[in-house]
């Protein structure tokens, strides 16, 4: 049941997320990606592409969905895939008939499919006033199809650590009530995004360990215990990672140098824990830059430049996929 090492992944693409829209920069350039991927995995690691699909509203029509899909099943980075939704007129038919011809058409490219990204977050998903009846019933909607459709897809949904004023209140409380043993059956995992020493004042290296180990452990024997989600069911970190460029509390550049030592420090831990937490998973973001001319944090998350040259953090991860990953 514990694995005796990590599933690594990462985030391919260049657009970010941010509280107040997208962070963009440079076009993708696949070629790049492409190669970039097989040096961090080598001969004989496995990297999972984490992608993101999200409803955002009316004009995101079925067709146009299903063709982003396409897409990167075509270029060959289909492995995580995230459906979200921002649209609080979602239909709950049209939502769980998405979900249902995604894993019938794609479920043979899809290592995992994460329904919602970040429910607890008011900016985030958690903005949609009717997340959580989407969640539960999408997460049992997906276990179903795939057992239909016999194929091997792990579902599971997305979560941030319940700490300061952006989080949802009572979500886990209310997760438990709407949630039951039907849909806990259906979860083969929970996903967990979570930032050390990116959104709030610097944290010394030494100091980040503890920080990580504090975070995972309420979200493993508080938050989920709450939802009655048992330690059975693993937890995946999906979305982690430390910016360069300028630190916004401090004016300080955020060195790249110093990149490669937190990102090193919090995987370390990551992997410290992951048989006593039944943490399976840990995907990084992301690849490359959005826009490495802009020196604000949204902008500079990758261990790659814009245009793909490697940052150390980028041989960091490389080692430790060597290192730590199956």
């Amino acid at each position: 049941m514990y694995s005796s090492g990590l599933k690594f992944g990462i985030y391919p693409l260049g657009v970010a997320g941010t509280p107040a829209g997208l962070a963009v920069g440079p076009r993708d350039d696949y070629e790049q990606i492409q190669l970039a991927l097989k040096h961090l995995r080598g001969e004989s690691k496995s990297l999972l592409s984490r992608i993101y699909l999200v409803y955002t509203g009316p004009a995101d029509s079925e067709e146009k969905l299903l063709s982003i899909v396409e897409k990167y099943v075509r270029l060959g980075l289909m492995g995580d895939l995230v459906v979200g939704s921002l649209a609080p007129n979602i239909e709950m038919d049209h939502w769980l008939g998405l979900i249902r011809k995604i894993i019938r058409q794609y479920g043979s490219y899809i290592d995992s499919l994460q329904i919602t990204n970040e429910p607890n977050l008011t900016f985030m998903d958690g903005s949609n006033p009717n997340i959580l009846p989407l969640l539960v019933q999408g997460v049992i909607a997906a276990k179903e199809e795939t057992q239909a459709a016999n194929v091997q897809v792990d579902i599971g949904f997305g979560s941030v650590p319940d700490i300061g004023p952006k989080v949802v209140p009572h979500f886990w409380e209310n997760l438990a009530e709407l949630g039951g043993e039907v849909f806990v059956d259906s979860l083969d995992y929970v996903a967990h995004n979570f930032y050390v020493d990116v959104f709030e004042p610097p944290l010394s290296l030494e100091k980040i360990p503890a920080s990580v180990e504090n975070l995972l452990r309420r979200f493993r024997e508080v938050n989920l215990k709450t939802a009655g989600i048992p330690d059975s069911i693993p937890i995946r970190i999906t979305e982690n990672g430390w910016p360069t460029g300028k630190n916004p509390f401090t004016g300080k550049d955020r060195s790249y140098e110093h990149q490669s030592e937190v990102l090193e420090t919090i995987i370390r831990t990551v992997y410290k824990l992951r048989q006593e937490l039944n943490i399976t998973h840990y995907e990084l973001f992301g690849l490359r830059d959005a826009d490495s001319s802009k020196d604000d944090l949204f902008h500079q998350f990758g261990i790659m430049r814009d245009n793909y040259t490697p940052k150390p953090a980028f041989y960091t991860f490389q080692r430790l996929i060597q290192e730590l990953g199956i």
